[in-house]
């Protein structure tokens, strides 16, 4: 029978440290939920669980539960498909092979990106490097951050519309798996995967019902509905496939320090849901603060 916890305040379920893209420690992150009122945060940086002890070093202080995790690359053909994975073993040999592969490839794009964007504007790869801690996987966000700080843009958010879109031409692909072998993968780590952000592009482009439908039978857990990239059709029609496949729906912010516009706790979890992802979880558990 499944454990009844309490939550002490809201629940936002997909956060970032400087571990990634984000602007903040793990620590300062943690620090920044408690400030804002929220109960519980995850923190889930990309294809990295660095930051967690950092993470939960400090929420044991700040009296706040942690729920460790990771934002999971994926890609279907050119379209990228983020997968949030809580609660897994972080030691798994498989999913920590995966991990180091994605790293590197997005170091290399990174590196290729810089190289060719430096043929026409001052930027080097020790500009993108200033922008990172030891830890850190890069990738675009920071080049991002190098161009603002180079002042070829005004924000991250500018450096995005402008010299870092894809129509600008420099834009490179890095190496991601099929979102059915992270689903496979994070389950056998004991983990529990939920699909990042998946209406962000409208309802034209939503990920096919029979493939959604074959993530739920590989294990996929839910559907991150409440966040604001995604656009009202396509959640309203992701609502309904949620329910016929059993899947559950979480909301988030996808906080990211200064990095985005995206506030802790702007959208959130509903308590029952957190129950449900924690009960079905095996390799990791939350640290409660």
């Amino acid at each position: 029978m499944p454990v009844t916890r309490s939550f002490r305040g809201p629940i936002d379920l997909h956060t970032h440290s400087s571990v990634s893209d984000g602007t903040e420690t793990p620590a300062e992150l943690v620090r920044a939920a408690a400030q804002s009122g929220l109960g519980t945060v995850a923190l889930t940086d990309h294809d990295a669980t660095a930051g967690w002890d950092d993470a939960a070093a400090a929420a044991r202080t700040a009296g706040i539960t942690l729920i460790p995790g990771m934002e999971f690359s994926t890609r279907v053909d050119y379209s990228s498909v983020h997968l949030l994975a809580y609660l897994f073993d972080p030691t798994d040999a498989a999913i920590v092979t995966e991990m180091a592969r994605i790293r590197a490839a997005r170091l290399t794009r990174a590196e290729q990106m810089v190289q060719q964007i430096g043929l026409d504007y001052a930027l080097t790869w020790d500009d993108v490097l200033a922008q990172t801690t030891p830890d850190s996987t890069v990738g675009r966000p920071h080049i991002a951050d190098a161009l603002v700080a180079r002042g070829h843009a005004r924000t991250r958010s500018d450096a995005f519309a402008g010299i870092l879109h894809w129509k600008a031409g420099y834009y490179q692909q890095h190496y991601a798996p099929d979102p059915l072998r992270a689903v496979q993968l994070v389950r056998a780590a004991g983990g529990v995967p939920v699909i990042a952000h998946p209406a962000t592009r409208g309802v034209a482009d939503l990920m096919p019902e029979a493939r959604l439908a074959e993530l739920a039978a590989a294990g996929l857990f839910g559907l991150e509905l409440g966040h604001r990239e995604n656009r009202p059709e396509a959640t309203a029609r992701l609502a309904v496939l949620a329910e016929k496949y059993g899947l559950v729906v979480t909301g988030s912010s996808d906080y990211h320090g200064t990095g985005k516009p995206n506030l802790l706790g702007e959208n959130t979890t509903a308590p029952e849901v957190l129950e449900r992802i924690i009960d079905a979880a095996t390799g990791s558990a939350p640290i409660y603060g």
